[in-house]
Order: structure tokens, then sequence, then C-alpha cells
């Protein structure tokens, strides 16, 4: 299937690590010009050359918590590619904490972070988007449908930014811009939050035994490889979705199991 990706380009956050390099690699392949975000300039600037380099990618490093950020980000594409035509965000996770003993600031950290910098670049690119319209995805984690004890800011954040994505392709639908939601579970490589009292963080026994048991839980036994989710977001950020809006995809799995 062709997916209409050519000479498109996308805002991809998150881009040196995980998903957004699975993405970005993917949306490269399918011919897309790409500016890659991330913290530190070395590593998106690594992902930059293994996606084809200055040709079909641009580096710009900084914090998306940080206000006017998200506008050098759409402003770059515009100015290297004269176009814009979305963005893959993917949401940082918030730091681990329970509801009760969190600190009022490690909230607000989270709310920048995984919450009110993701919702200001969405903005902007619903802004600045081609005459052609465009599409948002976040990508967001699981939690956003269950709970998930242990990660409170994350659990209470998540179903929040889902549904204000709702909002935003209700109001950004005129511009012919399209707005969705992955949601992710677990990932090869990663090691499932630990429940309380279920073993130090440092103890390899007890993070293997928690793997074992939280892949024993899912339908499919295993976790997904990036591309396993990098695949879906690539298709539902294209062209090939045109008329897909508003909508929660959940690559997971079988985790989540409510409708």
């Amino acid at each position: 299937m062709d997916l209409g990706l050519s000479d498109r380009v996308y805002v991809v956050t998150g881009a040196p690590a995980g998903l957004g390099r699975a993405c970005a690699q993917l949306l490269a392949a399918e011919g897309a010009r790409l500016v890659l975000s991330g913290q530190d300039q070395a590593p998106v600037e690594a992902t930059s050359l293994g996606v084809g380099g200055s040709e079909r990618a641009m580096a710009i490093s900084g914090e998306l918590a940080e206000p006017g950020f998200e506008t050098c980000l759409t402003a770059a594409a515009i100015a290297r590619y004269g176009r814009l035509d979305g963005a893959l965000i993917c949401i940082d996770e918030a730091a681990p904490g329970t509801a009760v003993e969190s600190p009022d600031e490690s909230w607000r950290v989270a709310f920048e972070t995984t919450f009110l910098g993701p919702l200001r670049l969405a903005r902007s690119v619903g802004r600045h988007t081609s005459n052609e319209g465009g599409s948002v995805v976040f990508l967001l984690p699981v939690a956003a449908r269950t709970s998930w004890p242990g990660h409170a800011a994350a659990a209470g954040l998540a179903p929040a930014l889902s549904a204000t994505a709702r909002t935003l392709a209700e109001e950004l639908g005129v511009r012919n811009v399209r707005v969705n939601v992955l949601l992710v579970g677990h990932q090869e490589g990663e090691l499932p939050a630990r429940r309380p009292g279920e073993g130090e963080a440092d103890d390899p026994a007890a993070a293997q035994d928690q793997r074992r048991r939280t892949e024993d839980a899912l339908p499919l036994r295993r976790f997904g490889e990036a591309l396993e989710f990098a695949r879906p977001a690539t298709f539902m950020l294209s062209p090939a979705a045109s008329y897909v809006t508003g909508s929660v995809l959940t690559v997971d799995g079988g985790l989540a199991r409510s409708l």
C-alpha cells in the first residue's frame, strides 16, 4: 500500500530512541521529510544521519516542556522544507510515584512534560499545516485506559491528554487536520513497572520474574517490537488514513481488556 507520505513533512519528538526512532525510520523509508527532536543534540543528530542525513531530516534538541520550543519545531519545518504536514508526538514517561505520596512539584513537572508541552506542539502544528491539511498522532502509554499502580501521574495525565486529543480533532477538523491517539503497550527492551513490595529496582531476579508474570498476563504472551507500534502509528499519520480522526487505537498485545 502506498501511504502517500513521499515528500510530506513531519515533526517527530522523542526521536533518538525507542518508538520515536522506529517511527522516524519508517517515515523516512516511506519518503517523508522530518524534523527530529530530543533532549540532547548528539543522539538526535545520530538519528537524523541514520534516516538519510540532511536530505531527509534535520535535528533540533530541546525540551518540549519549554514554552516556545514547539514554535521552533514547526517554524524549522516550514523554513527548511516549505511546508508542514503533521507531527508524531511521543509522550515522555512521567516519574513514578503514588497519588498519595507524590509531592505537588512532581505533578507540576509531569503536567508540563507529558500534557502541556505535547498539547502546545499539537496546537502549533494545527495552525501551520499545509493547505492539504495534516495529521497529529499522540503516542501514549496504555495507562490511558487502565490503572497503573505506582505511576499515578501517568495514569492521571494520559487519559486527560487522550480526551483532549478528541477535542482537538473536533476543533481542527474544519482545517482538515486529523488528530488521533495510539496507546502503546509493553515494548521489548523495557522492564515492566514494579508494584510496591515486588522487589528492589536493582534486583535482576525480581525484574525477570515480573517480566515473566507480565508476559503471561498478555494474550499474545510477549512484549511488542518497536516496529509493531511504529507501523500503525505511521499509517494513522499518513494520508492513507484520511478519514480517521478523533480515534484511539490500542496496540498492546491484548493487555487492555475493555472496549
